[in-house]
């Protein structure tokens, strides 16, 4: 038998025998892939709570640790030994007390621009009008296409008209299931992210152990570096963004109170928020509120404050932002808005909030592995340049050897025939 595999027919066809079936495999991994990824998106869907609670835990656990290391400071043992459960529930406590604070305040002004705009709507839809009349009116090439606002209606009255009452009954329903598995999904998370806060350090000590029963000393310092980087790059991204969103909400709701804005605050709420998208969350923002304003205000002082929102916009992002990031995140504008684009594509909202940091320790490590290659290239370019200048000397000194082997041989006695 070992004869047969160490033959000369088996190691030529072996390799393509291998290839052959490497191709079936692949084959059908490509042809069933619709299937596992149906059972990913299953497994996901079902973990994605879960998941969700770890980040919220690990936002809230910096606050936590704060109030554990004010509770360890006391020296009663009694809450010395209960610190951590102490400081979620402190926590917890201070949370409650500030979502009902916020409520208590912001309800109420949100109620009334409701009702503001809902008093205004008639002049709203009526300025929304004339800008169709005077889009209509403007001198425009033939192939852009005019608002009639009367074919649209006609269009909606149409499709009203042609669904069914099952459908509309159906479509309900999945709104109020999907409603329903929202606010589960969201309980379950919040449940769990409390849980996740109060085993925090016990998850911490198990997954020490793991690492070090799994990989060894040299692999898990690597990898305990890199989880510090991940680390340090999401605490900074929060820090900031969260800084940042209260500096950009401050300014832009103290620009549209100077423009008399009646919707002034929930607007910079709005634009304080959203901030925790890169790029593209103050954008939207300042579009939104650029839009409410010329409804409400007119197209004239929309445009005219649209100036000075963008202008506050740009002075945030490339002057307030990097001072306050430090040079933490050194990601070109193309680089963040790829990473926030992939990362709403397959995670939503948290997705982009998560894209930044991650982008940034995988450039992070790129950067070592291009920098470990160049040194290795570096010294492999001074070990070969040394072994030829060794080479070149040894043929040097062996031809100033020869060289001075024969000028040292006597003449013959003879001087005449040596000459």
């Amino acid at each position: 038998m070992k004869k047969f595999f160490k033959s000369h027919i088996v190691r030529t066809f072996w390799p393509h025998f291998v290839l052959v079936i490497c191709a079936i495999i692949v084959f059908h991994f490509v042809s069933e892939i619709n299937i596992l990824w149906g059972f990913l998106s299953r497994v996901w869907g079902i973990i994605a709570p879960f998941f969700t609670g770890l980040i919220i835990a690990y936002i809230l656990n910096m606050p936590c640790s704060g109030i554990q290391r004010l509770l360890m400071r006391t020296g009663n043992r009694f809450v010395i030994k209960r610190s951590r459960p102490f400081a979620v529930l402190i926590l917890m406590i201070i949370i409650l007390t500030l979502i009902v604070l916020f409520l208590n305040l912001v309800i109420p002004i949100i109620s009334q621009s409701i009702m503001l705009f809902v008093g205004e709507f008639e002049s709203y839809q009526q300025q929304l009008l004339d800008v169709i009349a005077w889009f209509n009116n403007l001198d425009l090439p033939n192939f852009v296409p005019s608002i009639e606002l009367d074919d649209i209606l006609a269009q909606v009255g149409e499709f009203a008209q042609n669904l069914e009452a099952v459908d509309i009954i159906d479509s309900i329903s999945s709104i109020i299931v999907g409603f329903a598995g929202g606010v589960f999904r969201a309980f379950l998370a919040i449940v769990s992210s409390i849980y996740f806060l109060v085993e925090m350090e016990k998850l911490y000590a198990f997954t020490n152990r793991l690492l070090g029963a799994i990989f060894s000393e040299k692999n898990k310092a690597t990898i305990y570096k890199y989880c510090g980087k991940l680390n340090f790059n999401f605490r900074q991204y929060i820090y900031v963004q969260t800084i940042d969103g209260l500096i950009l909400g401050s300014l832009m709701t103290v620009l549209l109170l100077i423009f008399r804005s009646p919707y002034a605050l929930i607007l910079g709420l709005m634009l304080g928020i959203v901030n925790y998208i890169p790029y593209f969350g103050s954008i939207f923002g300042t579009a939104i509120a650029a839009i409410v304003m010329a409804f409400t205000q007119g197209l004239g002082t929309a445009l005219f404050a649209s100036v000075f929102m963008f202008g506050l916009q740009q002075l945030d992002g490339n002057f307030i932002q990097p001072k306050l990031m430090g040079g933490s995140f050194s990601l070109s504008p193309l680089l963040v808005i790829i990473s926030v684009t992939v990362g709403g594509a397959y995670g939503g909202i948290m997705g982009m909030l998560v894209a930044i940091p991650l982008v940034a320790l995988l450039k992070d490590i790129l950067d070592s592995y291009i920098e470990y290659r160049e040194i290795q290239n570096a010294e492999k370019l001074i070990v070969n340049s040394e072994t030829s200048d060794a080479v070149n000397s040894d043929a040097t000194n062996s031809e100033a050897i020869n060289s001075e082997a024969i000028n040292s041989e006597e003449p013959p006695e003879d001087s005449a025939t040596w000459l």
